[in-house]
């Protein structure tokens, strides 16, 4: 079971649009049809590289929360709690979907699936727990997020609830993952940016807060060794004027310029600049190619052919 060691580790961080799009409603129907895009390419791939996927859980672990608010028959649960489900609900949509497009490949029994419950410590005094930043849940007009009884933030997409989101410090299963890509398993972790957690002595305690997905990613990417560092979502690449008469996507973005186009304006937050952030982070810890892109071409920005390559 071991795997060659001139096979490379990919990393491939698959945004929430992997399994909502934009105007649906989240029926497991529509998550299960969505998946199948960007799992095909990631199926693939697995013939020529060493795989981990990570994936969101912003809208997923958002509806989780309106499902609790608007039933008082049972207790509520806490936002860590939510979080370790969703990495249950959406590991197992992806890990079926992935087994059966490996099954159509006709590869199904030369690879190892497994989808890691996975913690990831953070700061307690970390100043995120007093500025809740990070977008769960539905989109609202901005007449609707004005009524709602909990913080909201305006977003590429709409208004929608924000709730804290410390930086990842360490994913606590890495050397558990490290063992499982030796053996070439395909591993499904850091689900919704991994549960968070603080120390307590030698053990740990969950916090109620949503790590990006991204900048665990990224953490994880630099813990275990990956080589390529795919992060995939709803555009191609890194674009400048987003949304504007003169939109102009990148080929290629420096950290230093990514800096200076983000003081120019052209990534603010909550739009695409915590995937630029994460891409340089992982070159910061010694990575080698770090690409934005669609789920569509994970494929191709593996083999440098589409997206937005991060380059130091």
């Amino acid at each position: 079971m071991r795997a060659e060691k001139a096979k490379k580790l990919v990393l491939v961080a698959l945004g929430g649009n992997a399994l909502i799009r934009k105007h649906q409603t989240g029926t497991l129907e529509e998550q299960l049809e969505n998946l199948k895009v960007p799992i095909r390419e990631i199926a693939r791939l697995s013939m020529a590289y060493r795989i981990i996927i990570t994936h969101g859980n912003g809208p997923q672990v958002g509806n989780l929360q309106l499902q609790q608010e608007s039933c008082s028959a049972v207790p509520r649960m806490p936002l860590e709690i939510l979080v370790a489900q969703t990495q249950g609900q959406i590991g197992y949509m992806i890990e079926s979907t992935l087994d059966s497009e490996l099954m159509a490949l006709g590869i199904v029994t030369q690879k190892y699936i497994v989808s890691l419950i996975s913690y990831v410590v953070v700061d307690e005094q970390d100043p995120a727990f007093k500025h809740p930043s990070k977008p769960v849940g539905p989109v609202y007009s901005e007449t609707q997020a004005a009524s709602l009884p909990y913080p909201t933030r305006k977003t590429a997409k709409g208004y929608r609830r924000v709730v804290a989101s410390p930086k990842p410090l360490t994913i606590v299963e890495k050397r558990e993952i490290r063992e499982l890509i030796k053996r070439d398993f395909i591993v499904i972790c850091c689900g919704g940016g991994g549960i968070p957690v603080i120390r307590e002595g030698r053990s740990f305690c969950g916090v109620d807060a949503v790590i990006d997905k991204d900048l665990a990613s990224a953490k994880l990417a630099g813990e275990v060794g990956v080589d390529i560092f795919v992060i995939a979502t709803d555009v191609k690449g890194v674009a400048l004027d987003y949304g504007k008469a003169g939109e102009r996507y990148l080929r290629t973005l420096s950290c230093r310029e990514a800096v200076v186009y983000r003081e120019l304006g052209h990534f603010p937050d909550g739009s695409i600049w915590p995937k630029i952030e994460a891409g340089m982070q992982f070159l910061n810890s010694g990575g080698q190619t770090a690409v934005i892109c669609s789920i569509e071409e994970i494929g191709d920005a593996v083999l440098g052919k589409a997206g937005t390559r991060i380059i130091p």
